[in-house]
């Protein structure tokens, strides 16, 4: 819609000013030139109202392709021109009414405004307009005024509302309020037939004007027709290049600094996507590389469709995660071996696990992780990954399998507190400190090689002494403690001497008993 700044006519102009003159002319003498006059003047007028409105029927046709175009963006504007239109149709219509009624009054029932026969007729606008009980003045009056009050609301340019609060004024001129009439009784009473229809015909004119008037100022507000951009280009936004078989690449197509509200067609090759805010996905099956390759067609103001081409690469790769024991690269069996497990794009809480082959159970450890416990020593244990997309949906991301195996045997230790207060173990093989012998009550057996670190449970243990012969002394222990008679052997050793702790036996959280095939050789410091 082009937007035109409307300007009063040379001829409007001199319109108005003959209406003034004549005006001024009756207070003096009402000859038939006069009402020749205010005829002239009214044809006038009456011609330049039906161009008025001719120019205001083509604007609303404009807001009414703009409606049917982007109803999103036109749907405010369009209601308030129609308000517009009834407010003006209301005020138009009233003062049409106005004239029949006084023609009819002056010429009888047959009486028409347009070719009236008693145009100096002074009684028929008296009688209409300010009649007791029955005259339309005081109507017209309160109809004036609230069409003013509103339609300025609508108006920004100060010379504009200017003009228009002169056209529509009720205030009767200062230099009359000695008359002591009213607004009504001012313009209608003792006013020639002929006269008080120009009046009329001149107000019909003013609501047209000032209706074309809003209508502009409403066209302006939402830039019908315009773009006001400097580069236009359709582009496909995917969540994701990189797509894992058997999910879907998803993509927002959208055009580029343009309005938001704007609908545009989207064509996938030259397929039409029909989806809200250009979303689309597809299925992928197949690895490898892919284009997205459309158009889209956007309307403009004038109803004019303009296409923008649009093309995007990804790749559909094959599912992956990384699952690895966190101790080592076996699982043991009857121990919670820590396993983590992840999954590229995916977050923690949205993958998922499951022993697909092999015996035995898997857990959540509550932190990201898992526990997974096997119970068939020798077997292979399968491991099934899945994850959950962000909409909602399941896909395997593969199976890993892991050997089962038993627990290695543990080392047995002597552990005491250094001088610091620190938990030392002792290996044999080196001097130790009979201070620190006796302050121990047994030893302990565990696994701890730097990768594992697992205590096991000491069930029995022996002790082999030497006497000065040569001959071997055993003595066996109370439990993981030293037994009454291996504390009064230690007791008795003297610095040099060495003894072995030999024939443990232990379980582990495996809970197979085992006999160690390795001793413990103490020197005596």
């Amino acid at each position: 819609m082009k937007i035109k700044k409307n300007k009063i006519s040379p001829r409007q102009k001199m319109i108005n000013l003959m209406y003034v003159l004549l005006m001024a002319m009756l207070a003096l003498n009402v000859s038939s030139d006069v009402l020749n006059g205010f005829t002239l003047v009214d044809e006038s007028l009456t011609r330049s109202t039906a161009n008025a409105n001719e120019q205001n029927k083509a604007m609303y046709n404009d807001f009414e392709q703009s409606m049917a175009q982007n109803p999103e963006k036109v749907r405010e504007w369009y209601q308030r021109a129609q308000t517009v239109r009834t407010m003006s149709d209301t005020l138009y219509n009233l003062a049409e009414r106005l004239k029949v009624r006084i023609a009819k009054k002056a010429d009888g029932a047959d009486g028409d405004y347009s070719n009236l026969e008693n145009r100096e007729d002074l009684e028929a606008s008296t009688y209409v307009m300010l009649a007791p009980g029955r005259g339309q003045g005081k109507q017209l009056y309160e109809a004036i005024n609230s069409y003013r009050e509103s339609i300025l609301t609508m108006i920004t340019d100060s010379v504009q509302r200017r003009i228009i609060e002169d056209n529509f004024s009720t205030e009767v001129p200062r230099k009359d309020i000695s008359l002591m009439k009213n607004w009504q009784e001012y313009h209608f009473e003792n006013m020639p037939a002929i006269a008080a229809i120009t009046l009329l015909t001149k107000l019909q004119n003013d609501v047209r004007y000032a209706e074309g008037e809003v209508l502009h100022t409403l066209a302006r507000n939402i830039d019908v027709g315009d773009v006001r951009v400097n580069q236009i280009r359709a582009l496909v936004i995917p969540n994701s290049r990189n797509v894992v078989r058997g999910s879907e690449f998803e993509a927002q197509i959208i055009l580029a600094a343009v309005d938001s509200t704007q609908r545009p067609e989207i064509y996938v090759g030259e397929e039409k996507l029909d989806t809200e805010n250009g979303h689309y996905s597809r299925l992928c099956n197949a690895t490898g590389d892919y284009t997205l390759n459309g158009y889209m067609l956007v309307n403009d103001g004038a109803g004019a469709s303009t296409r923008y081409d649009f093309s995007q690469s990804y790749t559909v790769v094959e599912p992956t995660a990384t699952v690895s024991a966190s101790l080592m690269n076996v699982l043991y069996a009857g121990f919670d071996n820590p396993v983590s497990i992840s999954v590229p794009g995916v977050a923690a809480n949205r993958i998922s696990a499951s022993i697909a082959k092999g015996k035995g159970s898997l857990k959540s450890d509550g932190k990201g992780g898992f526990i997974v416990v096997p119970t068939e020593i020798g077997s292979e244990l399968v491991i099934e990954v899945t994850a959950t997309n962000e909409a909602g949906r399941r896909q395997s991301m593969g199976q890993y399998a892991f050997r089962v195996r038993q627990l290695p045997d543990p080392t047995p230790f002597i552990e005491y507190k250094d001088k610091d207060g620190n938990i030392q173990r002792y290996r044999g093989g080196k001097p130790f400190s009979k201070q620190a012998l006796m302050s121990t009550d047994g030893i302990v057996a565990a696994i701890d090689d730097g990768l594992l670190n697992i205590s096991f449970r000491v069930l029995s243990f022996d002790i082999v002494f030497f006497d000065n012969m040569g001959n071997a002394i055993p003595r066996k222990s109370d439990g993981r403690l030293f037994s009454q008679a291996q504390k009064d052997m230690l007791r008795n050793l003297q610095r040099g001497k060495r003894f072995y702790i030999s024939n443990v036996k232990a379980v582990g959280p495996d809970n197979v008993e085992r006999q160690l095939p390795t001793s413990l050789e103490v020197i005596v410091n």
